[in-house]
């Protein structure tokens, strides 16, 4: 196990406590509040580092805003492309290829994301696409 700075673990530890996933931004102001004085770029650092050990995982909004959060077993979403709402999906249709590809490439996988970019039923009684044309 590869040992883990300081900043490294207070950020581990914030995650911890939110219960969503959350942007470096925002991890950021978190811990201001908390009293404690990163600054951003240090936070931006030690969350690719976390990233690239498989402590934190990192999912990409339509927006390009990153989202941060711990592993957790597996990550589905239905995301709006007009209002950027999420929902998450218990099923994973890939748990068994995951398998396959770890089996067939001796590729470790940390984790695994599985997103449908569409319209919420909100938006598709409120928003025609093609009329924007």
């Amino acid at each position: 196990m590869v040992q883990r700075t300081r900043n490294q673990e207070k950020i581990l530890s914030v995650l911890r406590e939110l219960s969503q996933p959350v942007s470096a931004q925002s991890l950021y102001r978190e811990m201001r509040q908390e009293g404690m004085t990163l600054g951003l770029a240090t936070i931006y650092r030690a969350l690719e580092a976390l990233k690239l050990a498989g402590a934190v995982q990192m999912r990409t909004l339509p927006s390009g805003e990153a989202l941060y959060s711990l592993p957790q077993t597996d990550r589905h979403h239905l995301t709006c492309l007009h209002c950027g709402s999420t929902i998450a999906i218990d099923d994973c249709p890939v748990h068994d290829l995951e398998q396959q590809l770890h089996r067939a490439h001796r590729f470790k996988i940390f984790y695994h994301t599985l997103e449908f970019f569409g319209l919420c039923p909100h938006c598709q009684s409120s928003f025609s696409p093609l009329s924007q044309v």
